[in-house]
């Protein structure tokens, strides 16, 4: 790991416990996906998000999620929000969580969809 951001660093940490301790495969590949460099990190378009999952779904993206595009009703976790995405999935009665809060509400990571 090359990063020198301390949040990234420790979302990764997180991350890597999460799937020790759960024995869940989902935390891992997003901590091996966040240890990519930042030019190779994904950044997602609401659209995008839509068109891949359903509504109500859990989704996880490794990097940054993007307004660009309309949101329904989904809960999504990502590294970071454009200030446009947070507005968008919050009025639609979404929710943006980061891997933390994740982790919490779905320790084993069954139900969550990863979006790259």
């Amino acid at each position: 790991m090359k990063t020198t951001n301390p949040q990234l660093i420790d979302t990764i940490r997180l991350l890597r416990n999460a799937s020790k301790e759960n024995d869940s495969r989902v935390w891992a590949t997003l901590a091996d996906e966040l240890e990519h460099s930042k030019q190779r990190r994904t950044a997602v378009n609401l659209s995008r998000i839509s068109r891949t999952s359903k509504k109500g779904e859990t989704v996880a993206v490794p990097g940054k999620v993007i307004g660009s595009g309309s949101s329904d009703d989904r809960t999504v976790a990502a590294f970071a929000f454009s200030q446009t995405a947070r507005i968008k999935i919050q009025k639609s009665g979404g929710e943006c969580l980061s891997f933390a809060k994740l982790i919490e509400k779905h320790p084993k990571g069954s139900g969550v969809r990863i979006i790259v």
